[in-house]
C-alpha cells in the first residue's frame, strides 16, 4: 500500500490510498487504463449496471519509451480494468484483473462494446444522469490527446434531474466505450 500525493501543473488533487503499478508504451502509443466498477444491487434502479473510472498515472520519459505509473484509490481485492492503447490510427483494446499486486491480462474477451464517432457537423452525444463523481456508463476519448470528452450539464426539466451530453466536434473522430453484461451485448 502507499500513501500517495499527486500534483498535476497547479490544480492539486487529494491523496491517493491505494495500489499502483507501472507500464512502458513504446514511442507513438499512449496507454490510458479505466478501472470498472458494478453498481450496487440497490441502486440498480437508478444507475447503470457499470461505470467506468479513468486511473490517475504519472508519467516518466526514459529515451524513446514512456513509463507510466497507474494509480488505483482504495482498490478492492479484484479490480476489472479496461486497457486502451491508442497508436497512430488505431486503438488496441485489453482487459486486465489487478488482483493482489499482480495485473493479468484477460485471453477471453469480456463484453465490450466501443466505436469510433464521427459527423461532419458539431452533435451532441448520449444523454446520461449526473453523478457527483460523474462515473458514467459510457465514455468518449479525443484519440488524438487520449483524454475523454467532458460532458456538459443542463437540468432536465421533464425527469426533475441534472443529465449530461457530450459535445462532440465536426470532422474529427473519437473513441468511445461501454462495459456490458454478455446478454446485453448484441
Amino acid at each position: 500500500m502507499y500513501n500517495w500525493f499527486i500534483e498535476k501543473g497547479v490544480q492539486k488533487m487529494e491523496s491517493i490510498q491505494g495500489k499502483h503499478f507501472s507500464i512502458t508504451d513504446p514511442q507513438g502509443v499512449n496507454t490510458v487504463i479505466y478501472r470498472v466498477n458494478k453498481t450496487a444491487k440497490e441502486y440498480l434502479d437508478e444507475y447503470p449496471k457499470y461505470t467506468v473510472e479513468r486511473l490517475i498515472s504519472a508519467e516518466e520519459l526514459n529515451g524513446n519509451l514512456k513509463k507510466k505509473t497507474f494509480f488505483i484509490d482504495e482498490p478492492e481485492y479484484e479490480e476489472q480494468l479496461v486497457i486502451l492503447s491508442f497508436g497512430k490510427e488505431k486503438v488496441v483494446v485489453n482487459m486486465g484483473l489487478l488482483e493482489d499486486d499482480k495485473i493479468k491480462i484477460s485471453k477471453k474477451p469480456v463484453p465490450i462494446k466501443f466505436d469510433t464517432l464521427y459527423s461532419e457537423q458539431e452533435t451532441e452525444y448520449k444523454d446520461f444522469k449526473y453523478t457527483p463523481n460523474l462515473k458514467r456508463p459510457i465514455t468518449i476519448i479525443d484519440p488524438e490527446t487520449t483524454e475523454e470528452v467532458k460532458p456538459v450539464l443542463y437540468y432536465d426539466k421533464n425527469t426533475n434531474e441534472i443529465k449530461g451530453k457530450c459535445k462532440l466536434k465536426p470532422y474529427k473522430s473519437y473513441f468511445a466505450f461501454e462495459v456490458r453484461d454478455k446478454k446485453e451485448d448484441n
